[in-house]
């Protein structure tokens, strides 16, 4: 230590000394240096006594240890209360509906059972919606990004965003001519645009302003760093309206899931968690500025894609399920019903269909040489192969197989971070019958 401060160091050092069973005391050393006359060089050292000091930065950590502790735990309750909430009346509508349909079939009456049908199944896709809400909150949705000149979604988006919120309100769209094309899932930034402007709906329901505009930015290091970004380009789409706006306190806690300020009934707390998963997943994130009786601006930024940005296509091609005489299906699925579900649904398209519970056994199957046309797997397998390693060693065998993945989140581990080779597809959980035999038949006719 002597021999730094002597060649011209300044610096401080803090130890802590004692015996183990007695109170350790702690003591900052200064250590200086100063040239005398002549040349020569001088080091002094001033220690100091600063147990309080340390003993209370401990406490301190401590407190805030326990604070963060505390909060999480809250945040923990929240969600899971929350999901209790919403999902028990879910099931009540699903369970309650089909005992209804089971006793009118056992007594004969088949009257009317369409009306029970249609309220499972529409109890199930709202369970469906909010499981999406809840894994875009999470970042853990499937998402299909593809390189979107955003002014040109969002303007053909106004004119249904101007008849969500009604008349009373002035829509208007400020593009920015040569604005930067990002790579994105552009249905889910549609959704998240929607929930903005239903908020700012919301917001004023004596009438208002509401706008939308994009520009481009770029962040140094200390504007990303308080944006907990990486420095760079971005783009941002900004939703601003002079409604009542938020306090300080909803502000620190808007992005949380089911925490609202609306009335019970009126919201489920997931629409501003879900834009910021979303906007987390896809690299950029979210800043709200607000003030409350003025309104709101809440800016969602996504990293600059340097490349043209592809066509929008509103609608997927129409194509009949048709039947599907000819072809061969391998069906792999370690979930039973669902792999029956599928198989029975194949068969009713006339497909010939095998099945296999995980990937070694569809291996096994794969190896018998047997013609097979289209693989449809589950992503998250047991037993050491996962759908991606099953779909690998098949095209090893049959190298111009086509694949299609099913999967209820975002395993971009084992999908190689959504990098599908051609003739890969992919269909996420829940979805309906008719959406998988379209989807099939697409990928074989592709």
């Amino acid at each position: 230590m002597w021999g730094r401060a002597l060649a011209g160091e300044n610096y401080v050092s803090t130890g802590e000394f004692g015996d183990p069973g007695r109170d350790r005391r702690f003591y900052e050393t200064r250590f200086r240096h100063l040239t005398l006359p002549g040349g020569r060089r001088v080091a002094y050292a001033l220690s100091y006594d600063v147990t309080p000091r340390m003993q209370e930065q401990r406490h301190l950590q401590q407190i805030e240890s326990q604070l963060r502790q505390a909060q999480k735990m809250e945040a923990v309750g929240q969600l899971t209360g929350g999901l209790a909430h919403d999902f028990n009346n879910l099931l009540t509508g699903v369970m309650g509906n089909l005992e209804l349909l089971q006793r009118k079939v056992a007594a004969g009456r088949l009257d009317g059972l369409d009306r029970y049908v249609s309220g499972a199944q529409g109890a199930g896709r709202r369970a469906a919606s909010l499981t999406q809400r809840l894994l875009a909150f999470s970042r853990r949705q499937t998402l299909d990004p593809k390189p979107t000149d955003v002014n040109l979604l969002a303007g053909e988006m106004l004119e249904m965003l101007a008849r969500t919120v009604g008349p009373a309100i002035a829509l208007t769209f400020d593009g920015l001519p040569g604005l930067w094309t990002v790579n994105i899932d552009a249905a889910q930034l549609e959704n998240s645009l929607l929930n903005l402007c239903i908020n700012s709906r919301d917001a004023m329901p004596n009438g208002g302003s509401l706008k939308i505009h994009t520009f481009n930015r770029t962040l140094s290091t200390d504007e990303a760093a308080e944006l907990e970004l990486a420095p760079g380009e971005y783009l941002l789409i900004c939703v601003a309206d002079t409604g009542s706006g938020m306090s300080r306190e909803t502000i620190t806690r808007a992005f949380e899931p089911f925490y609202t300020t609306k009335p019970i009934g009126q919201g489920t707390g997931l629409g501003l968690s879900m834009i910021y998963g979303f906007a987390r997943q896809s690299g950029g994130g979210v800043q709200i500025a607000s003030e409350e009786g003025r309104g709101s601006t809440i800016c969602i930024y996504l990293p600059r894609h340097h490349g043209q940005a592809a066509s929008v296509q509103r609608a997927e091609p129409v194509i009949q399920a048709g039947p599907g005489t000819g072809c061969t299906i391998l069906v792999v699925d370690d979930e039973a019903p669902i792999r029956h579900l599928v198989v029975e649904e194949l068969n009713e398209h006339r497909y010939t269909v095998m099945s296999a519970p995980d990937g070694p056994s569809a291996v096994k199957l794969l190896e018998t040489g047997a013609r097979i046309d289209l693989l449809i797997t589950d992503v998250g397998l047991p037993n050491g192969m996962n759908g991606r390693q099953v779909a690998d060693a098949a095209r090893l065998l049959l190298p111009k197989l086509k694949v299609l993945f099913i999967t209820g989140y975002a395993e971009t581990v084992a999908l190689g971070q959504g990098d599908l080779a051609q003739g890969m597809g992919l269909l996420t959980k829940p979805f309906g019958l008719d959406a998988l035999a379209l989807k099939v038949r697409t990928i074989l006719d592709s």
